[in-house]
């Protein structure tokens, strides 16, 4: 059954309270879960132990920082030596209704088990996020994110619409843009979901498949997600020029919820939206000690569930690197606002630069239309550092001569070293020979 927003403008009313009263839920809430833990998890009763940790002497959100971290890894090593849901899982099998798995992207996927409430808690943070991106009960909305694999893109996202009474047309990127493209035209749904690389590639294909250019559709609003680039200007742009429709940013993973990031109207950052439901931190991922989440401030994501039953994690490291962009906001949300500027995983050194692919893809998007926007980086050593020049792989448009085609590269090579304080090596190729994406999220890295 579908739930009401709280309001007009807000889905819940706890993405106005005040800091004061988000401890408090927090505080309390985080005993609850800690009690749990120690009752009812084998994996984090021998954690606990490992580190001398009394559960019961934790009394709330400022004692979290002398516990442990929940690192992906010993989740695997779990999941291999306990199989098939690992030491982590905290009910009877009896209480396990569904099972999610990640997308894999930096190896084997992580299996989620939930109960029925595990799922209505997933619900009511995706449904936060979704109202902030523009989504309302009553639309209908084509399903762009991928339906195989058990991804959290595909049927989570389906449970946290039908929440909120919206209509899903769950085709799934999997079908292609053709598909998807004549459902867009036959039904004219007015929402769409999906990755912000796959959204601008299905615009540029509508065209050539429908006859007419994508933002004579019908999408009014678009919420990305599942890749940076929602938050660059240059994909932003794109995406609204091509769908003629607003395109806002969300952010979750699976390891504790399908979404739980979402941005307002504004357009300036994804609001942390649920306090009474989850705890999230903001880390140097070096020392891992805490970042105080001021505007400007850099860190890594780390979440502790709160109201979670099945597969309930503490301190989790999620690698998701971001930057805070205010503390405050136009909509009356009182959550703090942050961009995913990429993982910390696949962060590359370059003669000790710190850089994100994401970055160089954002600068390279700038010299469009002498370039199609598509970039790699093909590193060629092992790791992720080097003294040498990074290499770049880049696509520059159809019509570009030689002479011009030299000047891109020296432009790109300079734009780079100028923004970024990395010099690089471009190598430039024709349009259309990087790899597009699909229902696969793109990897910018190419080893």
């Amino acid at each position: 059954m579908a739930v009401a927003p709280f309001s007009a403008r807000y889905w819940s009313e706890v993405e106005t309270i005040s800091a004061a009263r988000a401890r408090a839920i927090q505080d309390e809430r985080l005993r609850e879960q800690l009690a749990h833990l120690a009752a009812n998890s084998a994996f984090y009763r021998a954690k606990f132990a490992a580190h001398g940790v009394d559960p019961a002497a934790v009394r709330g959100v400022d004692d979290l920082a002398a516990l442990p971290f929940t690192e992906k890894q010993e989740l695997r090593d779990s999941l291999a030596q306990s199989p098939p849901l690992g030491a982590h899982v905290a009910v009877p099998d009896a209480e396990i209704v569904q099972i999610q798995a990640s997308s894999g992207t930096t190896g084997s996927p992580s299996y989620v088990a939930l109960t029925a409430s595990d799922i209505v808690t997933w619900c009511e943070l995706g449904a936060r996020a979704l109202y902030a991106n523009g989504f309302r009960p009553g639309d209908r909305l084509l399903h762009g994110f991928g339906m195989s694999k058990g991804f959290v893109g595909g049927l989570p996202i389906v449970q946290i619409l039908q929440y909120m009474g919206i209509v899903d047309i769950p085709i799934g990127a999997e079908a292609g843009a053709e598909r998807l493209l004549r459902v867009q035209a036959d039904q004219r749904p007015n929402a769409l979901i999906g990755t912000p690389n796959f959204l601008v590639h299905l615009a540029e294909q509508a065209p050539r498949i429908v006859g007419r250019p994508a933002r004579d559709l019908g999408v009014r609003t678009i919420s990305v997600g599942g890749e940076p680039g929602g938050g660059s200007p240059a994909i932003r742009g794109k995406l609204e020029a091509l769908w003629g429709a607003t395109a806002r940013e969300m952010l979750g993973g699976t390891d504790i919820a399908c979404t739980y990031w979402g941005e307002c109207e504004v357009g300036d950052g994804m609001h942390f939206l649920s306090p009474d439901l989850m705890i999230a931190e903001l880390i140097d991922p070096d020392t891992g000690d805490r970042v105080d989440p001021v505007a400007g401030a850099h860190g890594e994501l780390v979440y502790t569930a709160l109201r979670r039953r099945a597969s309930p994690l503490l301190r989790f490291r999620t690698r998701d690197h971001v930057v805070v962009t205010g503390t405050d906001c136009a909509c009356g949300r009182t959550g703090y606002k942050v961009r995913c500027v990429g993982r910390t995983d696949d962060m590359l050194i370059v003669r000790g630069i710190n850089v994100f692919p994401s970055a160089i893809k954002d600068l390279v998007l700038e010299l469009a239309p002498r370039t199609t926007g598509e970039m790699r980086v093909r590193p060629d050593f092992e790791g992720h550092s080097t003294q040498h020049p990074l290499p770049l792989v880049v696509e520059y448009a159809d019509g570009l001569d030689e002479a011009a085609r030299s000047q891109l590269r020296a432009d790109i090579e300079q734009r780079v070293r100028s923004a970024l304080n990395v010099k690089t090596v471009v190598e430039l190729v024709p349009d259309g020979t990087l790899k597009r994406p699909d229902h696969v999220k793109v990897a910018l890295i190419e080893r």
